[in-house]
């Protein structure tokens, strides 16, 4: 097999807050070096893209030495955190952004499914934006009319294809740009997390297109996604980037992930008041979390069927009047799988006022999850403002428990929730 993609050393530099540097100096600077070969003389003041440390410069490196290659005919996938560089890197793939250093080699035509809202002009019809991006990827309009119909049968919104697509759900717009990135022949096709708008039934008709073009046509694929199951069904290689580094350099899909889920893992043993990595405006800061049995006692693992507590300390800072609040815990699987979100206004009502410290406690009289070891990520809003957000900030040990009171326990492999429920003969 052939290289179509060849990355070396690139890095991308972005100054924090601003777009340009609002020097003309600088700029002018930055463009003699660019133009005469010299290394970019701002550079060297970036730091490196890491969100648990405070920075000391303006600048900051979202990339940082990024290398390697892909197959014609391969599906790559690129995992990472939040913030990791993902996005940035396949910014670059698709020549939205350039690299501030290194080159990348592209052989054949790019596809790409950045974010919703990307690739579209918003006052044209779907039908127009589909000539429109097979002209941008070179193909006749003869061309692109044999693949028409197939595109609209796969996007399923044949109805709205005249409508212009600023006024398509984000759902509809995602289905109609996937069928035109996977099926206007590109010989290069990059997906980013996007899909994860669409509902189940269509992302796994993606998935399937995508097996189809690589091992049938023989194209490649970039996909980023925070599904570790997708990710070892899809991708027979991953690699995985840290504060805008390699810290699992490309190999074997298996591997990569359990590098990833093991640092996850270590990342929620990190008390909560230390933990750097959070975003939010700050008014309300979550800063430690224990689990507790019916009696109150802390306990380090659940039994699946029994009632356990999830205790949040928090503290308010510069926020006299701390109202309408609203907190959440979502439980995931170690391979990226949402299991369910716990939040007081689904389950209630918003706080409608609460004090400048205390505790927000979220009770399950049967913990209905199955044995295996969760990760929680939890988040606290006031008046609809994230105040603070941490992604595995605890993990959930679970063990298996006689969760429906029959004396019997069915192995963890054959289910994943478990739900109250009875059997009725003839009613």
């Amino acid at each position: 097999m052939s290289t179509v993609i060849r990355v070396e050393n690139i890095s991308k530099l972005y100054k924090l807050g601003i777009i340009s540097s609002k020097s003309i100096v600088q700029d002018f600077s930055r463009f003699i070096a660019r133009i005469t070969g010299k290394e970019d003389p701002f550079s060297k003041l970036g730091e490196i893209n890491d969100r648990t440390v405070k920075k000391s410069s303006d600048y900051v490196w979202a990339l940082k030495d990024i290398s390697f290659d892909v197959k014609d005919g391969e599906i790559l996938g690129v995992i990472g955190k939040n913030g990791a560089g993902k996005s940035t890197l396949l910014k670059i793939l698709s020549r939205v952004t350039t690299p501030t250093k290194g080159s990348i080699k592209i052989k054949g035509r790019v596809a790409s499914l950045l974010e919703v809202g990307t690739g579209f002009h918003q006052e044209l019809t779907g039908r127009e934006n589909i000539f429109l991006n097979g002209s941008i990827l070179g193909m006749t309009k003869a061309e692109i009319r044999k693949k028409f119909d197939e595109i609209v049968d796969f996007s399923g919104i044949g109805s709205y294809i005249d409508t212009p697509v600023k006024r398509y759900s984000s759902g509809m717009y995602v289905r109609l740009a996937f069928a035109v990135a996977a099926h206007l022949d590109p010989e290069i096709l990059i997906v980013d997390e996007v899909l994860a708008v669409g509902d189940a039934e269509f992302q796994k008709k993606c998935l399937g297109k995508m097996q189809n073009v690589s091992e049938q046509e023989g194209r490649t694929v970039l996909f980023v996604s925070h599904n570790m199951a997708i990710m070892s069904k899809l991708c027979s290689n991953v690699i995985v980037l840290k504060n805008g580094q390699v810290d699992f350099p490309k190999g074997p899909s298996e591997d990569g992930i359990q590098h990833y889920i093991l640092d996850r893992r270590e990342n929620a043993e990190i008390d909560l008041k230390d933990r750097r990595d959070r975003t939010g405006e700050g008014k309300i800061r979550l800063i430690d979390f224990t689990m507790l049995n019916a009696k109150n006692e802390k306990i380090d693992i659940a039994i699946s069927g029994q009632k356990v507590k999830f205790r949040i300390h928090y503290r308010c800072f510069e926020n006299p009047d701390p109202k309408n609040v609203t907190v959440a815990i979502g439980i995931s699987r170690s391979d990226g799988f949402l299991v369910t979100v716990l939040g007081n206004e689904i389950s209630s009502s918003k706080f409608d006022s609460i004090s400048q410290e205390g505790y927000f406690t979220c009770v399950l009289e049967k913990l209905p999850v199955t044995s295996g070891t969760y990760l929680l990520n939890l988040i606290v809003y006031q008046n609809g403002i994230r105040q603070d957000w941490i992604q595995e900030a605890a993990s959930l040990d679970v063990e298996d428990g006689d969760f429906y009171k029959t004396g019997k326990i069915v192995p963890a492999t054959h289910r994943s929730v478990l739900l109250e429920h009875e059997w009725l003969l003839n009613d």
